[in-house]
């Protein structure tokens, strides 16, 4: 296992790509980095995903994973204090997750001390660095549903707690200023077109079919590199070493103006090929970490062969459901769409009509009122005038004052972990908006970016005032077990679920910017649904088994807030996309 480092305006960040839950080794691969550019040590570990933090035996039980690959691994020794990481380390989610110790920390916080989780999705300072990512992975038909899922947690349940939700990459759509570095676990849509694909597609054959039908990478991810468009984008996920360039055109300033959210989505443009000079490997591994993450007997066989198949393979792309039509933003094949079904109607035909007379509906409330047209558009576009990067090369601050306004400390850590005011403005717009645990809620539509910079900035002004000038912004290191650490000698496989337990992180940040805590339900209420027991599938529309409709309550949200007041995509190596 290898580790890339690099050193941006005197801050010296690695990055890994998936964890697999092996910290030890992932340390140990940094500090032979460090001893390669004759460094001390690093400010920062930032790891893609997968990052597993299993406390005990319960949190593997709603792992995605097949039993028989289920390990502890490293972190339980974190957790439990017997190690600690050697230097800041953050992690956004990916698709084996314990996902039972991050429904804790929606909003980010410490999962082991030194170790910070960035929640759904959510933007940090490090020093001068602006770090944005998203955590999860791409799945349609879950894109629009809100945070339902609680434990216990059905197997569907323990899928769909990662797929990604539009309600958190709506929030990311709306910053109006630039970052430094996005993260998501998946790729990016297609950022295959943005590097030597062709190479790409002989080391995963099925690549190419994906890439033409716009099907691989991450829709979301998409919109949020090209609305940030940091100059620096790290993905792990589909195992393969790739880099690759993005450029963007200047945006006129008349293209500045405001745009409505679409219902649907437009392809993105293709950018020609170019060959950079300046590219970093992201191949984070030695090459001999298939050993870890594929079993020898569920390698996939690689020859001369690309339809050979391998009966011992373990496929652990658990979400096999196809994504086109499931409620997600429409993928066009190959550029082209299916026709919606229309009845045609003769000219003489009678047509049945139950419209209401303009005299009655001149005297109904302005509630009632049609809704005007909306636009079509991309999401996140047009870009605003304060994200000002057209290509994605180094990482740096993109702005250079902001080293001079956060110097290092003389301190052991020289940088600190700290919240970001535009990010906090728009979390508590949108709080209010969160259901957490009711699979019978909505999401409420999105009203456009018109409508919601004006409540934006108005909470920028409660955030200026309440947690800037009080000197709040620094994240505290304020980590606290919740469920009981893992005792030697107990078995790591076990079938009970954790339980579920209010993390006092969440409530002191819920605490700090005056919103109600979603995620502090009753004791008696958490022991309820545990007698119950997991909910059973519900079959979703057009097959097969999905979600989790429980129909027995339990949710927590609306309403509650008191007061007022983009990238190198890259992947990593380790085996074939979603095996083991």
């Amino acid at each position: 296992m290898a580790s890339t480092t690099l050193e941006s305006s005197g801050v010296r960040v690695a990055v890994e790509g998936c964890g697999h839950g092996t910290l030890n080794a992932i340390y140990a691969a940094v500090e032979r980095s460090c001893k390669e550019r004759k460094w001390d040590t690093v400010d920062l570990l930032i790891i893609g995903g997968d990052f597993q933090s299993v406390r005990h035996a319960q949190d593997l039980a709603v792992m995605a994973c097949p039993v028989k690959y289920r390990e502890l691994g490293d972190f339980p020794d974190y957790y439990s204090g017997v190690r600690k990481a050697p230097y800041v380390t953050i992690f956004i989610g990916g698709n084996h997750e314990a996902s039972s110790h991050l429904w804790e920390l929606f909003y980010g916080g410490w999962v082991a001390p030194n170790i910070y989780y960035m929640g759904a999705a959510n933007v940090l300072r490090f020093g001068p660095l602006r770090i944005a990512g998203m955590s999860g992975i791409w799945k349609g038909f879950d894109y629009r549903k809100s945070h339902f899922e609680r434990l216990p947690f059905s197997d569907s349940d323990v899928r769909s707690f990662y797929h990604v939700r539009e309600i958190d990459i709506r929030k990311l759509l709306l910053l109006r200023t630039q970052v430094d570095i996005g993260l998501s676990h998946d790729w990016p849509r297609g950022i295959e077109k943005h590097g030597d694909s062709e190479r790409l597609f002989k080391q995963k054959r099925d690549f190419r079919q994906e890439s033409i039908d716009g099907t691989l990478g991450n829709v979301a991810a998409e919109y949020v590199l090209d609305r940030l468009r940091p100059p620096y984008w790290f993905s792990a996920h589909l195992h393969v070493k790739f880099a690759a360039l993005k450029r963007f055109t200047a945006q006129p300033e008349s293209d500045s103006k405001h745009t409505e959210r679409p219902d649907t989505e437009e392809p993105a443009s293709e950018v020609p090929q170019e060959a950079n000079p300046d590219e970093i490997d992201l191949d984070l591994d030695d090459g001999d970490d298939d050993a870890h993450d594929v079993p020898p007997q569920a390698k996939q066989s690689v020859g001369n062969n690309p339809k050979e198949a391998n009966p011992d393979e373990i496929d652990l792309d658990l979400d096999d459901d196809n994504d086109a039509g499931n409620g997600g933003p429409s993928q066009p094949k190959n550029g082209t769409e299916a026709a919606p079904e229309v009845r045609e109607v003769a000219k003489d035909e009678p047509i049945e009509t139950n419209k209401v007379s303009e005299e009655l509906l001149a005297q109904l409330p302005a509630s009632f009122a049609k809704p005007p047209p909306r636009p079509k558009g991309t999401p996140g576009q047009p870009v605003p005038p304060g994200i000002t990067n057209t290509e994605l090369c180094e990482v740096h601050p993109f702005d250079n004052n902001e080293s001079t306004r956060y110097p290092a400390s003389e301190l052991p850590s020289r940088y600190r972990l700290g919240y970001d005011p535009e990010w906090l403005a728009i979390t508590r717009v949108f709080h209010r908006e969160l259901v957490i645990g009711d699979p019978a809620s909505r999401v409420s539509a999105d009203l456009g970016e018109a409508e919601y910079i004006p409540l934006i900035d108005r909470e920028r002004e409660w955030v200026e005032e309440n947690i800037v000038k009080t000197g709040k912004l620094a994240i505290p290191e304020n980590f606290s077990q919740t469920a009981p650490p893992y005792e030697q000698g107990t078995p790591e496989i076990v079938h009970d679920q954790p339980n579920e337990y209010t993390n006092p992180q969440t409530a002191e940040f819920c605490q700090l910017l005056a919103l109600d805590n979603l995620w502090d339900f009753s004791e008696e209420d958490r022991q309820e649904r545990k007698s119950r027991g997991p909910p059973p599938p519900v079959e979703r529309f057009g097959g097969g088994f999905h979600g989790g409709g429980r129909g027995r309550g339990g949710g927590r949200g609306r309403g509650g807030r008191g007061g007022r007041g983009g990238g190198r995509g890259g992947g990593r190596g380790r085996g074939s996309r979603g095996r083991w």
